[in-house]
């Protein structure tokens, strides 16, 4: 195999397929990237089994043939170098030389054929797209995903796709997060569950402008211009996350996303390390946001301006959940609805986007009384 390309191209293409590479690989082969020449251009691969992302680029073939190649070391070295020519020689052993005008550099590959197959995806359904709408709608719902392995069905998000809408659904049991897109819709009525790690390297991977999206029973693809990222679904069942959404909760409270975002992470240093509770005291037009650490003699309470007219109530919540949703609902100005302190809160923008409406739910903690 003989071919060259410019390092820029090579390097963007590696960079595009190195988040597939496991930095602890089971089997050696999976810590290369595959290179075949393929109707005049470069193809690059690389699998960790459950994830696969591949890449076309530009170069000039000069003798066909695919090798697989150490990812890492190849990337590492053509960082280093600026924007030049390159020329690769695979002999029949698979040593691979490849040679700029700064010197040359050997390493040995591994047999094209010792490679792991990927999915061929002939089959399944078809959807086209925008590649915003899909990199907006995973931003907005990744960050609530479940970690743990008890709950696999939840380590991953929901896509439910219809001829109205499509709805995706993030979870991890303290916070939940309800994206409905109108402009994405399917004849044929999809449900599937993607794994975060793939769907993070679809927003780091994917930068063309369109994406069509192929789901069949086992597996997902994501496409868009030259990059292709294809990931095993996961075959749970997910949970009935409607029966957790209140649908009574009648006192909002209106208020600037930024202040209470800044305030909670400020109160929040001085509570618990443990339980990260922090508590809200909603009144009139105001809110008393207070954290207390009884292990460490310390405590905060800043009170922020607000709208609010329904009656007095406490409610805790942990910090950190309350501030990740927060600090992933878009605007100024966000919306929050209330029942009752054991009861989940709702927290929506205060403009919603056209086509567009979100969610996002966090669980309350109990509150341990102590005197303000």
């Amino acid at each position: 195999m003989k071919f060259s390309v410019t390092s820029s191209d090579l390097n963007q293409g590696l960079s595009a397929v190195i988040g597939a590479v496991p930095t602890k690989a089971t089997l050696p082969i999976l810590e290369t990237i595959l290179f075949k020449s393929e109707d005049g251009r470069l193809k690059l691969t690389a699998t960790d089994l459950e994830i696969s992302i591949i890449e076309y680029i530009d170069a000039e073939i000069e003798e066909k043939g695919s090798v697989a190649i150490p990812a890492r070391r190849l990337l590492d070295t053509l960082r280093q170098l600026p924007n030049i020519p390159v020329f690769f020689e695979v002999d029949d052993k698979q040593n691979v030389e490849f040679k700029t005008d700064k010197g040359t550099y050997k390493l040995v590959g591994e047999e094209a054929d010792e490679f792991p197959e990927t999915p061929a995806m002939n089959e399944g359904v078809k959807l086209n797209t925008t590649n915003q709408l899909i990199q907006s709608a995973i931003q907005k719902t990744v960050f609530a995903v479940s970690t743990d392995d008890l709950r696999p069905a939840m380590m991953g998000v929901y896509f439910h796709i219809d001829k109205k809408e499509s709805k995706f659904v993030a979870t991890d049991g303290h916070r939940l997060v309800k994206l409905v897109k109108k402009d994405l819709t399917s004849d044929e009525t999809l449900e599937f569950i993607v794994p975060d790690k793939a769907l993070s390297l679809v927003v780091k991977a994917l930068d063309g402008e369109d994406c069509e999206i192929i789901v069949s029973r086992d597996h997902a693809r994501f496409k868009s211009d030259d990059t292709i990222v294809i990931t095993r679904l996961i075959n749970e069942q997910y949970p009935n996350y409607e029966s957790v959404i209140p649908r009574d909760n009648d006192k909002e409270l209106h208020i600037s996303k930024e202040q209470m975002l800044a305030t909670v992470r400020r109160v929040s240093v001085f509570s618990s390390s443990t339980t990260r509770q922090i508590r809200l005291q909603l009144q009139p037009d105001k809110i008393l946001i207070r954290a207390e650490d009884l292990d460490m003699s310390s405590e905060a309470k800043e009170t922020v301006a607000c709208e609010y007219s329904d009656e007095e109530m406490e409610i805790g919540f942990n910090a950190k959940y309350l501030a990740d949703v927060l600090s992933n609902i878009e605007g100024s100005d966000v919306r929050f609805e209330f029942s009752t302190p054991n009861r989940a809160g709702i927290v929506k923008p205060a403009e919603e986007e056209d086509g567009e409406q979100i969610l996002m739910l966090v669980m309350p903690v109990m509150l341990n009384s102590y005197s303000s």
